[in-house]
């Protein structure tokens, strides 16, 4: 399993915004300082207070508004929904980070939560998933050439 903790300067807030991108909580790992975000089956993201971050923490905790502390991307099951997930961040109060960017067998949106952390929503062609982006746009050359 992995858990990726992220400091959010109001909890509750935070858990709003990324219910209405569609994101789920685990209520036994969540309490008034952290919140356990679904995002895969064995995958979590932990919305931690600054206090309850800070005892995670031997070093200080950066701004993200002012410095990357990394960068956060999940994956959805089609390009439509990049941009529906996007626009739902935007309309949280969200804001937009990157256009789209399409390379045909990926496609990505990225925007910053309200606590200034940058989240990518990407799609992945499952052939490319599974076989490497080289070898799909090798299978798909010419498929759209006339016969």
């Amino acid at each position: 399993m992995l858990f990726v903790n992220i400091p959010v300067a109001d909890l509750e807030r935070s858990k709003a915004f990324f219910a209405k991108l569609g994101f789920s909580f685990n209520p036994s790992f969540t309490d008034e300082t952290a919140a356990c975000m679904l995002v895969g089956e064995q995958a979590s993201v932990m919305l931690l207070s600054h206090q309850k971050f800070a005892e995670f923490s031997k070093l200080p905790m950066a701004d993200p508004a002012t410095h990357a502390l990394a960068l956060y991307c999940f994956s959805v099951s089609s390009r439509e929904e990049v941009n529906t997930v996007t626009e739902a961040a935007l309309a949280a109060g969200g804001v937009e980070a990157d256009g789209l960017e399409d390379y045909g067998f990926m496609c990505s949106r990225s925007f910053f939560d309200l606590d200034g952390h940058g989240w990518q929503v990407m799609w992945m062609d499952p052939a490319a998933a599974q076989n490497g982006p080289e070898e799909f746009a090798t299978s798909t050359q010419g498929a759209d050439a006339p016969a």
